[in-house]
């Protein structure tokens, strides 16, 4: 099997690396890589690497995710995250491979408090929401086959991630205060990354298995409960702070006003996901104290 890996560098496109691997050989290109073309904003550059690849199947991690810029960038934003990709689906059409590609829970308005199906009506609050919505409507209208994987609060040990960020806060600051009403499950690039690569393999087994599907961590919590749960374990493995989980206080949205709105549910019901893959998603609880493990003790 050949696949066609796009954005390579960032959190889940390193964890890809990894989990495609066994599957066949792995051509990755990022948004520098030279000769073949990984840079969105070239649009017949992405698609003259898609050519030049001939993949059985192509796999998206690429994105803009500057949630907040992205209201003032709109022209770029919409670039990468609905043009470029459109691209990609028109390529995987006419070459046959199959299109992976990530979208999330931002394409939704967030009302309510009921996880959000699939077939649940979107409803875009920012820019960013509404490009990457924009997105999955060009791959679903081209004709190719394709995977869409909505997924929400994305970490990983590489790079920087909300986890990094309240251990620093704690060991700086005696007070902290963290948003409660926005609701969601933290989900680890790399559970991203082998959901994928299993769901790979079943979908060019059946091709019927295509289409959009959620893929989250199982359960949700507030950003204060993240950050609690995050110093709870930190404290457990003799990490110093200077403030305790429980005096992390709770304040709503409104206490950090921001370019573009959150959604304030960001529940996403992963029911389809499981039973076409026959996969359980693990609690977000396990894969965040994994991943404090490692920053923690490496």
């Amino acid at each position: 099997m050949k696949i066609l890996l796009f954005g390579k560098g960032g959190q889940v496109g390193w964890e890809l690396q990894r989990s495609l691997a066994p599957l066949g050989s792995v051509t990755m290109v990022g948004t520098d890589s030279q000769p073949l073309c990984g840079d969105f904003r070239d649009l017949d550059g992405i698609a003259a690497t898609v050519r030049a690849v001939a993949p059985d199947v192509i796999v998206n991690a690429a994105a803009y995710t500057a949630v907040d810029k992205a209201e003032s960038d709109v022209d770029n934003c919409r670039q990468v995250n609905a043009m470029a990709p459109g691209v990609l689906a028109v390529e995987a059409r006419r070459c046959g491979a199959l299109l992976v590609h990530y979208s999330t829970d931002y394409v939704f308005d967030g009302s309510g408090t009921t996880p959000w199906l699939e077939e649940h009506g979107t409803g875009p609050l920012s820019v960013y929401g509404a490009t990457k919505l924009q997105g999955e409507q060009l791959i679903q209208s081209s004709g190719c086959d394709y995977l869409i994987f909505r997924t929400s609060w994305v970490y990983a040990a590489r790079g920087g991630n909300f986890a990094k960020t309240m251990l620093r806060l704690a060991s700086e600051r005696e007070q902290l205060s963290v948003v409660n009403d926005q609701i969601g499950a933290p989900t680890g690039a790399d559970l991203i990354s082998d959901v994928t690569a299993h769901a790979i393999i079943a979908a060019r087994k059946d091709p019927q298995l295509a289409g959009v599907y959620h893929l989250a961590a199982s359960g949700h919590t507030s950003w204060h409960g993240y950050a609690r749960f995050v110093l709870e374990v930190a404290r457990q493995k003799g990490v110093a702070l200077k403030i305790d989980a429980d005096a992390i206080t709770a304040v709503d949205s409104t206490a950090f006003p921001a370019p573009a709105p959150r959604p304030k549910n960001s529940r996403l019901d992963t029911h389809k996901l499981q039973t076409a893959f026959s996969l359980l998603m693990p609690r977000w609880q396990s894969g965040v104290e994994r991943m404090l493990t490692e920053i923690i003790e490496r």
